[in-house]
């Protein structure tokens, strides 16, 4: 990847090297007195390249922190944005493409076709998480590897530049030579003090390379891929089935598809119960206002197991719950809270009588579902075909029958009757089963003369089944949510590991009389010299902390 340059130690570093990997001499600005460069020991990096491919280009774009830091700004702004008005999704039986306007004027119909009322599922938010995981990867792999590289093969005997130029050090003339073995013996006394106080000590000679605490090192990367981890998991919220967080209405006794997954819930059975007017306060009887003390649900929690895409799934009960403010449904991850209630009489299911006119006699019942009806009907000599079912009847421009929702709020059925004083072939009949519908869509005048002859009515409001509440609840599903735990927790193990240890390295050597000592850590250097002088003072050589400044002797 690099081309390579020779150190007079024999070892071939990199091009963009800037300490000799092996012995840490510099190899730039050599005649320098500064405090080296020792992020990652002066090791190169990919990013510094030199004559980048387009390849090269992208890594050295994602690699940049500047860059990672204008994506973390941009995202943060772009979740601002989100926040001025609220979300689609917490929307609950409107439509947001008239809602922003009617609610909050031009602004909110400029925020809407924006796309900022979806800001949070947008393309372009995803987008911007991927392109910080994406530069957490980069940034990380871009120096974790020459930091391994550098700190797994430490040379213990360094070059006398690369230990006189650290910000910590001391040069110092001893009493003694390396001749006489007493060099030696001394280095040993003062790796023994060291290792009392937790470095791990190396000695080759008479020079030492003593470090604690090397982990700290890796807490940064430990903190990026618990990042990393937290990204993915919020990307993966966009997954079908993976997160939820949707308000839906439940009428009794109508299993319902929950969006995305295998579930349907059916509001089996809706209870209210209001506060008595002794029981409320001046103010609420002033204004004759009902208030509702308790309303639960009793749920029932089905999956389906065969013909999930047709109107008469094959249902399996898997739960059953009653449902209270505070105290929702739970089942394998998925989350239902009671959130509000609405009385909406609704036609479920009706058993009606064929009736011949002329003759007075009754034929039946016959079982009429308003949500999923049967395709034919026998009572008595009378056969009906289902030809159409519309479970909101209305009429488009063009005078056609449409279905203006998915609710039965004004059921209509097309059948083709045959039987006793009938064509052979059969006649239409047109039939609201609600009376005020009968009035309104003029059924008998539809129906023409067969509705002289021909009726299809109930006994009483017995035959009728009827729903009285539709029950609203918040659906909640997130299986991303390990996930981001596990993030997290990971990320605080490497935010511990960052702030509360340093990596703390000593390095000396003897020449003859002269003795070389060199340490750095990334904070604390206070510390650091404490731990020196006091290893010194403890064999015999008492030193003050502030001589193990840069530039500091004591001969």
């Amino acid at each position: 990847m690099f081309e390579n340059t020779k150190c007079e130690c024999g070892h071939q570093n990199p091009v963009g090297t800037v300490l000799c990997e092996s012995c840490g001499k510099p190899l730039e600005n050599t005649e320098s007195s500064e405090p080296l460069e020792m992020r990652y020991d002066g090791a190169a990096r990919r990013s510094q390249k030199a004559n980048p491919s387009l390849l090269d280009k992208v890594w050295n774009f994602f690699s940049s922190v500047k860059i990672a830091v204008y994506l973390i700004f941009f995202t943060l702004l772009a979740s601002s944005l989100g926040t001025i008005f609220p979300q689609e999704s917490t929307f609950l039986n409107m439509d947001p493409s008239t809602f922003y306007k009617a609610e909050y004027g031009t602004l909110g119909e400029i925020y809407y076709k924006l796309g900022l009322s979806h800001t949070y599922e947008s393309w372009w938010f995803i987008l911007l998480l991927f392109m910080i995981g994406t530069s957490l990867v980069i940034c990380s792999l871009d120096r974790v590897l020459p930091l391994y590289k550098a700190l797994s093969k430490q040379q213990i005997r360094k070059h006398l530049s690369f230990i006189n130029r650290q910000r910590a050090g001391l040069i110092q003339t001893m009493p003694f030579s390396e001749e006489d073995g007493e060099a030696q013996e001394w280095v040993n006394k003062l790796g023994k003090q060291l290792r009392k106080q937790r470095f791990r000590v190396h000695t080759e000679g008479a020079a030492l390379l003593a470090e604690k605490n090397r982990f700290s090192r890796w807490g940064p990367y430990i903190l990026h891929i618990g990042l990393i981890i937290f990204l993915l998991a919020v990307v993966m919220r966009s997954i079908p089935g993976w997160h939820m967080d949707k308000h839906m209405g439940f009428l009794e006794g109508v299993p319902v598809k929950i969006p995305d997954t295998s579930y349907y819930l059916k509001n089996e059975q809706f209870t209210v119960d209001y506060y008595k007017p002794e029981e409320m306060s001046e103010e609420f009887r002033e204004k004759n206002r009902s208030v509702a003390k308790l309303y639960e649900t009793q749920a029932v929690l089905y999956r389906c197991t065969d013909r999930c895409d047709d109107d008469d799934p094959v249902l399996e009960e898997v739960h059953r719950q009653k449902i209270e403010v505070n105290k929702p449904l739970d089942y394998k991850g998925l989350l239902a809270y009671q959130f509000d209630f609405q009385e909406t009489p609704t036609i479920l299911s009706m058993d009606p009588k064929v009736r011949n006119l002329k003759t007075g006699e009754a034929f039946g019942p016959i079982h009429l579902n308003m949500n999923n009806p049967a395709q034919s009907y026998d009572a008595g000599p009378y056969h009906l075909e289902l030809k159409g079912y519309f479970k909101d009847f209305g009429m488009d421009d063009k005078g056609q029958p449409i279905t203006q929702s998915n609710s039965p709020n004004a059921p209509a059925f097309i059948f083709q009757v045959t039987g006793p004083d009938l064509p052979a072939q059969g006649s239409v009949f047109m039939y609201f089963p609600r009376q005020i519908d009968q009035q309104n869509f003029r059924q008998d005048a539809i129906n023409g003369e067969l509705a002289k002859t021909l009726a299809i009515s109930v006994d009483s409001m017995d035959d009728v089944q009827i729903a009285a509440y539709t029950s609203y609840l918040n659906i909640r599903m997130d299986r991303a949510m390990p996930f981001i735990w596990v993030g997290s927790a990971i990320g605080m193990i490497g935010l511990v590991m960052t702030f509360y240890w340093q990596h703390r390295r000593i390095w000396l050597r003897l020449d003859g009389r002269e003795l070389s000592l060199g340490a750095h850590t990334n904070k604390n250097w206070y510390g650091l010299r404490r731990e020196i002088a006091t290893s010194l003072t403890k064999i015999g050589m008492p030193i003050e902390q502030k001589a193990l400044d840069k530039g500091g002797t004591n001969g």
